[in-house]
This record gives C-alpha cells, structure tokens and sequence, in this order.
C-alpha cells in the first residue's frame, strides 16, 4: 500500500465537505475505493466515515434529538466488507434548487463558453452542462444560444492550443502593411462579439494581441510553445495591444463609461473635458461604447474607429426604420 502524508486539520475538514455528496452518488463503495479517490490510507477514510454518524441537523438547544437527524451507515457492510453505504442523509435534500430560468442562462453561458479555443475543447462543460438541467427546479428551456459555426482559423488555433505548437499566420493591422507572425498561443478572448488571440509574438518578443478577423493563412508549426506559461497582461495594458492607439474625447459625466479603458490612460482636461490616448486591441471594440457615449465623448482618431463607430451606429438605427 502507497504511504500517505498525515492530514492536517484543513485538509480533513475540506474532504469532509466533499465525502457525502461523493459516497451517495456512488451508493455503495469501498473503503480502498474511497481512500484512493480522495488520497488518503484507509484507515483515514474509515475514521471520516465513522465520524459522520455523529454528525447531523442540531435541534433545540444545539442538541440532536432525533436518530434520523444524524447521518447513518450500513454498519454491517463496513464491518464485514469494508463497503460504504449511506442509509440517511440529512440537510442536502434541503439545498436550494435553480429555477428553470435561472438553469437556463447558465446554460446559455457555458454553450458560449464552449466555442473558446482552448477552453472548451474539454468533457468537463459536458459535465456541468448535465449537472445544471438535473439541479433545476424544473426541466430549463431548450436553449436559446444557437452556436455559430466555429471558422478554420479559430479551429485551426484550437488545435494549437491543445497540441501546444506555435501558430504562424499573416496579420494586417489598420493602416499598416501585412506582416508575418509566429506566435505562441496562450488565450483567445471574446469581446463585443469579435475573437482575439493573446500570445508571444516571436517577431516582436512579446506578448501581443491579434484580432482574428485580420488573420489569414493561419498554420500550425512544428515549434514547441516555450512561453505558454508566462503570464497575460491585462486586456488593455500598455505594449500588449495590436499597435492601436485611440483618442478619446468626453465630459467628465462620461467618465464611470470609460472607467475599465482609463486606468491606464494618458489624459489631458481643460473646461471639464478631457481627452484620453489609450492602447487597444482593436479600435472596431469601441464601436459599441461610441454609441453608449452619445452626446458626452467621441472618438477623435484613428479615422477608421470613428468610421467603424458611425457605421455601426448606421446599422443599429436602421433596424427602427
């Protein structure tokens, strides 16, 4: 048998929370079964064990006064066959339910949660999409998020990720030439509905972002990622963006609008307006935030962002007429 490291207290006290859910889900266990799933020697789960037949719902006073207030085992199992089987459990029956709706927006995030390379190529949103229509009150809805169709290069990305091989594509940013990149995938992002990939971009050794929408011929190498494991700057830290840099301008009331753009912002202000330079991804992702401006702040360069803006704003008003 495998020697085990004694338990600490906080280590006892988490398995224990996670003991009884496990042992009636699988509804008859034993006790090297148990020991090995939860990483301890026998002896240690047979003492948990053990110890939750004095464990249960407090009654007046603090005391228990009832038997079916406490959980219980089949103690003739345990001693002859070393098998664990609960025969009264109390206080999870009680656990509050998700309403049908509620169930169904979790599930409607997790389906967009899914189409992230990288992050939903696994079984576990198989899984906890399953344990969230059994939790619910009732049968959720059918949803409601219809998946688009995931594009060659998102999918060819995702095979990178989960291959960890550099990718090397061809990138044309905003008024400037195409270049071409080799970059060390290490998270693709979703934002207002466009797709970016944040890696170690070889040419420039760093990390950059790419909007996927300007890559083409996209392929995977045979180069090990060696910089998978560095850490991610924040969305609009400064050096991590695509070389985008916008100028803002707006009133102070706009101010609580922009505050995830500001923290790292160069801003000048005069007669209660200012103007921000700040760095980011892409300047189409503020085309949605133009529009929640109204009046109050504009975009004042690059062109193409204020052309993106008015024309986003174009299409929007155009579905009212």
């Amino acid at each position: 048998m495998t020697t085990r490291k004694p338990l600490v207290a906080t280590d006892r006290a988490q398995i224990m929370l996670q003991l009884v859910p496990y042992l009636i889900g699988k509804g008859e266990v034993s006790i090297t079964e148990a020991a090995d799933e939860f990483g301890v020697s026998d002896a240690h789960m047979r003492a948990m064990v053990e110890k939750l037949t004095v464990i249960g719902l407090p009654g007046d006073g603090g005391y228990w006064q009832m038997a079916n207030d406490l959980f219980d085992i089949d103690w003739d199992l345990l001693d002859e066959r070393d098998i664990v089987v609960i025969t009264n459990s109390v206080g999870l029956e009680r656990a509050p339910k998700l309403t049908a709706r509620e169930a169904a927006a979790l599930l409607a995030g997790l389906q967009v949660a899914r189409a992230i390379p990288g992050v939903g190529d696994s079984g576990i949103f198989t899984g906890l999409l399953a344990k969230l229509a059994r939790g619910a009150s009732s049968t959720p809805a059918d949803v409601i998020v219809v998946p688009a169709p995931v594009d060659e290069v998102r999918s060819k990305v995702a095979r990178a990720l989960r291959q960890h091989v550099a990718v090397s594509f061809t990138y044309k940013a905003p008024n400037a030439g195409a270049t071409t990149r080799t970059v060390d995938p290490v998270k693709v992002h979703m934002a207002s509905g466009q797709w970016y990939l944040q890696g170690w971009c070889h040419l420039r050794e760093s990390m950059r972002t790419f909007h996927l929408d300007r890559v083409s011929d996209l392929e995977l190498t045979d180069i090990r990622i060696a910089h998978g494991e560095d850490p991610v700057p924040a969305w609009f830290a400064p050096g991590t963006a695509g070389d985008v840099t916008v100028r803002l301008q707006f009133s102070e009331e706009a101010s609580s609008l922009l505050q995830d753009y500001l923290d790292r912002a160069i801003r000048e202000t005069t007669d209660g307006v200012t103007i921000a330079t700040i760095r980011v991804a892409d300047e189409f992702s503020l085309r949605r935030l133009a529009t929640r401006l109204g009046g109050v702040g504009e975009i004042i360069e690059p062109e193409s962002a204020r052309r993106a803006a008015a024309e986003w704003a174009e299409a929007g008003l155009a579905q009212y007429r």
